[in-house]
């Protein structure tokens, strides 16, 4: 009769080999990562994005929350690991430990909340203190369909887009505008980065209950 250690050791070497082989299946893995205030609707984004669904009534992100997709773009199958961190100011220090490797990053602001948009300063300096220096970044204004309630101009934000140098996008995520183009467009802007031919994963394989369990032995 097998003993508990035993099984436990076949599991492990089982879940590795199975990790391994799913390495082959893709051409790249890019992290990227969701940040903007809180009912911004980061999580209808990826939803959208991912589930082609809308929730009316959704919870604010807790902590951090992890979904992924693979997409296919010039030939190359590509793993889209993509991370919802929570809006709320209690929640940054464990949410920007996760801006370490990231690939792409998209700054969500509400146009029918100003207050959303006043903040994209504070977020940009919490992306150039915690990110790589070279991730790409994109700015999205969310709930476009909502122009009725509108604050912000799309004039506002491309300005401050331009400001910074990234790309900006209204989208929304009720009525599919621009969510699948968004993300396909930062997407495609960090495979530029890598050679066509590349064989080479642009990195590593990430298990997201390995990073969550590290997290929780940092706040625990």
């Amino acid at each position: 009769m097998e003993t508990t250690d035993s099984n436990n050791r076949k599991n492990s070497g089982a879940k590795k080999y199975i990790e391994q082989q799913e390495v082959h299946l893709h051409d790249f893995y890019f992290k990227l990562i969701m940040v903007g205030e809180q009912d911004t609707g980061k999580s209808c984004l990826v939803r959208q994005f991912i589930d082609d669904i809308f929730l009316f009534n959704t919870c604010p992100t807790i902590g951090i929350d992890f979904k992924i997709k693979t997409v296919e773009l010039n030939g190359k199958k590509i793993k889209l690991q993509i991370w919802d961190t929570a809006g709320q100011e209690r929640f940054h220090t464990i949410t920007t430990s996760y801006y370490r490797g990231a690939m792409g990053i998209m700054l969500v602001y509400d146009i029918t909340q100003e207050k959303t948009f006043d903040n994209i300063a504070k977020w940009l300096r919490n992306i150039q203190e915690h990110a790589n220096e070279d991730v790409e970044k994109m700015l999205l204004g969310n709930k476009c369909d909502m122009d009725d309630k509108r604050m912000v101009s799309k004039e506002r934000g491309e300005s401050i887009a331009r400001e910074n140098g990234i790309k900006f996008m209204e989208t929304s995520a009720k009525t599919n505008i621009n969510v699948e183009t968004a993300f396909m467009t930062l997407a495609e802007d960090i495979l530029k980065k890598y050679p066509v031919s590349n064989n080479t994963q642009a990195s590593t394989y990430v298990d997201p209950a390995q990073d969550r369990n590290k997290e929780k032995s940092k706040c625990c």
